[in-house]
């Protein structure tokens, strides 16, 4: 085992952890805190000013975490700094045949299913208004008004032209409902998505999903509940990540 260096700083954005559970709004900067609570690694979460935000990634994306001074971007590579602090704590009881399909599922819920997040909480009026309050409420008051439309704008643009929103709104949740109802029946009774042990895999669709069971959209949480399977299995991640 390879010691931590230290400190170790997750980087969110300013809104506070979004309830009980829900460390942080971003499904990226979840899953990274439910990695680093795996692994056991103690680190700090702390807000980030988002006018500085490209200081830490010049991308000007979250997650980002500080490791002994030096900042690392992107999921998949915190994922991977970890497994190099904490070997096999992300991967235990993986063959290489089931370490591929955990990555390959990690991609799938980073790609497919965070686009109907980002829909529910910028694309619909019952979460832009929640997410406007909570994210944009530190902002100066006279770019407030300016900052936030023009996000949103930007995100709803993306969307469209990855062709999740181009129909609109309510073609975008039926076809996540398919996908629900799909991974639904994926789901597996008992433990987790590939294995005995949590994965990265458990660790993004945990991520996604979990988001989309926040107490603050229930028009969604309620659609994550009606899977039943699926909801089992998320509350067993849950379980095996908290901390």
């Amino acid at each position: 085992m390879t010691a931590p260096p230290s400190p170790l700083v997750l980087h969110d954005f300013p809104t506070g952890p979004a309830a009980d559970g829900w460390e942080s709004f971003s499904p990226f900067v979840l899953q990274v805190a439910r990695a680093l609570k795996l692994a056991k690694l103690p680190f700090e979460q702390r807000p980030v000013n988002m006018l500085k935000l490209k200081r830490l990634n010049p991308k000007g994306q979250l997650p980002v975490v500080t490791i002994d001074g030096a900042n690392l971007p992107e999921s998949s590579q915190i994922f991977r700094r970890i497994e190099e602090l904490r070997p096999g704590s992300l991967t235990a009881g993986l063959d290489a045949r089931g370490l591929a399909e955990a990555w390959l599922w990690k991609e799938f819920a980073d790609t497919s299913l965070y686009p109907y997040v980002l829909a529910t909480r910028w694309a619909d009026d019952r979460g832009w208004a929640i997410l406007r309050e909570r994210l944009f409420a530190s902002a100066p008051a006279l770019l407030r008004p300016i900052i936030g439309p023009s996000v949103r704008k930007g995100i709803k643009q993306m969307l469209n032209e990855r062709d999740f929103l181009r129909a609109g709104l309510p073609v975008l949740y039926e076809r996540m409902g398919r996908v629900l109802d799909d991974l639904d029946a994926r789901a597996p009774d008992q433990g987790f998505w590939i294995g005995t042990n949590v994965s990265v895999g458990d660790l993004a669709l945990f991520g996604h999903l979990h988001s989309l069971r926040l107490p603050l959209t229930p028009w969604q949480a309620d659609v994550v509940a009606k899977r039943s399977r699926l909801s089992r299995y998320l509350d067993r991640v849950g379980a095996a990540t908290r901390g």
